[in-house]
């Protein structure tokens, strides 16, 4: 077991070389307790997933997405089913929301951190699925 807990550090490591834009962006804003004091982590390994972004004290995971997610919508609604009964609210954003509607989706966060604890994220007009673009 603790075979498979290195390699997904290791892996997770690597995810953090070669982050996209929208992660870098997303990291800028959530690194250093810069939002309401909440630590997040970052390509971090939870049961058999790496999320993007994680603050383990409010159960809170971010997930950002890509065109190519839209092909893995099945994997993704199991990845979020396990993630939550796991005990954490996850929230996704397009990272075309992320790039260009920066601070719609810090306040979706932050209010997420607000309302702390609840069973589902909160609905914003940002968050997966509801952009056009």
């Amino acid at each position: 077991m603790k075979g498979n807990s290195q390699r997904g550090k290791t892996f997770a490591r690597n995810l953090r070389k070669s982050e996209t834009d929208a992660e870098r962006k997303i990291w800028q804003q959530l690194r250093g307790h810069s939002l309401k004091g909440a630590k997040f982590r970052r390509q971090h390994p939870v049961g058999p997933y790496i999320v993007d972004f994680i603050c383990i004290n409010e159960k809170l995971i971010i997930e950002l997405d890509g065109s190519q997610h839209q092909q893995h919508q099945d994997y993704d609604a199991e990845r979020t089913a396990f993630l939550e009964q796991a005990g954490y609210r996850v929230l996704r954003f397009w990272d075309n929301d992320v790039l260009l509607r920066t601070e719609s989706v810090m306040q979706a966060i932050f209010d997420a951190i607000l309302v702390s604890p609840h069973p589902n994220p909160l609905p914003t007009n940002v968050e997966r699925g509801s952009s056009n673009d």
